[in-house]
């Protein structure tokens, strides 16, 4: 049976998992580190792509391949196809000050103004994490490198182009050169940049097009218009074949490239989530992200609107303070992640009024870029390791509660929650959640589920290859858990009650 490969390169790593076509089943799978920072030169991505594509034994055989990657992420390249200068990541904040002003500019001073009208044209108030306001700051803070810029792409379209055989002027890597009209990337990613809307209707006036770039947002933003960017595809249409030194060599044909996607789409396809599905991931970032028919248009930001990588839309509320919380609580207390989940469940709920409101990174939801954390009642009798264990696992799950209730205030049906992320195998969140969410919980298996999306993606690209209207494989997705729902009501109250005290 044919195999396929998914890729995930995410802030952290690159990982490749190979499967099966016809099964899922998991054949063999790599992964390389990517460095640490809030701007990374792209040429790491694709050193760690090959890194982990030796891990995996090579792509030789792989019939098709699709990538997810880190949405937002601004690469920006020359005529030359050079990267301009590092990347900026959708961690990094510092064009928080851009998001304002482009917000304030839209609503002709009107800030509540502006925000819908954001909201209405591409489903998401701006923050720093999007791309345009990262443009808006390369505009103004590198006006040189600015205007090199010949083309925009994202993490995923970048590394995709790549595997494609395309890249810089003269690099060995990239035998066919800088064509930048051959980037691409798919509907999810592009509904995060802040210059798309994946609502807009086809050429033949059907609602279901693949969207359409706002190049007057793009020109508000940037300055100009005249860049390339990438062509979006549909969910199962191929972007071209992978350079046969890179995967494909050994099937005829080469390996398919599917779009891609971003990485909370590509999760959602690795799960299987359809309407009424709810997963809380906790990695990097936290992400609380719902599947539906059609996006919302929340002008208050709590929810961004995007699209997800099957054809329906991906409501997400997405907090910077996730899973480092937790590793600031175990460096706090001297302890592994072990101590840190006994330490943190020999307290009980509430931690006798010790509140963490977690903004170690600022915050995203709700848009707080300069914030910081803040300890909230202090008394002795919860000056124990235990109590403040107990508040940082709390208050890092608090703030994920805050974005499932603000999908529900957008009517958005909650029927199944799932837990995933490298957190969501902690005892003490498995424990603790039920508690906060109020809400019974089931845990997936433990699984590269961006990485495994993008390989079922490049199983229904293959698919409809030769049948159009092959729809996506059934890959079926093991629970380990179900956890009962045990609603502790103080943990939120006090929660809410200093949240807003930064």
């Amino acid at each position: 049976m044919p195999l396929v490969a998914g890729v995930d390169t995410s802030t952290q790593s690159c990982k490749i998992v190979v499967r099966d076509a016809e099964t899922g089943a998991l054949v063999r799978s790599g992964s390389a580190q990517h460095p640490d920072g809030t701007e990374v030169h792209p040429d790491h991505w694709w050193t760690a792509f090959t890194e982990a594509a030796r891990a995996a034994g090579g792509l030789d055989d792989v019939a098709a391949i699709a990538v997810g990657g880190q949405q937002h992420g601004m690469v920006a390249l020359d005529a030359e196809g050079n990267v301009v200068r590092d990347a900026l990541l959708w961690n990094d904040t510092r064009s928080a000050p851009a998001a304002e002003d482009l917000i304030r500019e839209l609503g002709e001073g009107d800030r509540d103004a502006g925000a819908q009208r954001w909201a209405d044209a591409t489903g998401s108030v701006l923050v720093a994490s999007l791309t345009i306001t990262k443009l808006r700051w390369l505009r103004d803070a590198e006006p040189d490198n600015a205007a090199r810029v010949a083309a925009v792409a994202l993490p995923h379209d970048w590394l995709s182009w790549r595997i494609a055989g395309y890249g810089p002027a003269g690099d060995p890597s990239a035998p066919l050169g800088p064509q930048l009209d051959r980037l691409f990337t798919d509907r999810s990613d592009a509904s995060g940049t802040g210059y798309y809307d994946a609502e807009a209707a086809a050429d033949d006036g059907t609602p279901d097009g693949p969207g359409a770039y706002r190049r007057d947002l793009l020109a508000l933003g940037f300055g100009r218009d005249d860049v390339v960017l990438p062509r979006v595809l549909a969910p199962s249409e191929s972007g071209g074949v992978a350079h046969p030194t890179v995967a494909g060599s050994a099937v005829d044909g080469g390996a398919l490239l599917g779009p891609g996607a971003g990485d909370n789409a590509g999760a959602s396809l690795g799960l299987g989530m359809g309407p009424g599905d709810i997963a809380i991931s906790i990695g990097t970032s936290g992400v609380v992200s719902a599947v539906a028919p059609r996006r919302t248009a929340d002008g208050s930001g709590a929810i961004n609107g995007f699209a997800d990588a099957t054809g329906n839309a991906l409501m997400l509320a997405v907090t910077l303070n996730a899973a480092r919380v937790l590793d600031a609580a175990r460096t706090v207390l001297d302890t592994d992640f072990d101590g840190l989940a006994r330490l943190a469940l020999s307290a009980p709920p509430g931690a006798d009024g010790l509140v963490l409101v977690p903004y170690l990174e600022g915050e995203r939801t709700p848009n707080r870029p300069d914030a910081t954390g803040t300890l909230h009642g202090v008394r002795l009798k919860s000056s124990t390791r235990e109590h403040l264990a107990r508040a940082y696992v709390e208050g890092m799950l608090c703030g994920l509660a805050d974005g499932l209730d603000a999908l529900r205030a957008q009517g958005v049906p909650v029927e199944r929650v799932m837990l995933i992320g490298g957190a969501a195998q902690s005892p003490a969140v498995q424990e603790i959640a039920p508690q906060v969410f109020g809400v019974p919980i089931s845990i997936p298996a433990a699984g590269e589920y961006v990485a495994d999306g993008a390989a079922r993606q490049a199983t229904w690209v293959l698919a409809a290859a030769s049948d159009p209207s092959a729809s996506a494989p059934s890959w079926s997705t093991s629970v380990t858990a179900t956890l009962d729902a045990d609603p502790r009501p103080v943990v939120r109250e006090q929660y809410a009650a200093v949240r807003d005290l930064v």
